[in-house]
């Protein structure tokens, strides 16, 4: 049995929750998404498999 695990809705979900908690940190997070999924995108990584 193979469970497939997204990584970008995962990212998303925790930075939705980080920005609630601490609006102030919003272009933080946002620039840290975009340079983990950059980065997750030139590598090809796009899900994990567990």
């Amino acid at each position: 049995m193979t469970f497939t695990l997204s990584i970008g809705p995962l990212v998303s979900l925790i930075a939705g929750i980080l920005i609630l908690i601490m609006p102030r940190l919003l272009s933080t997070i946002v620039a840290l998404y975009l340079i983990i999924m950059g980065i997750l995108g030139l590598m090809g990584m796009h899900s994990l498999k567990i």
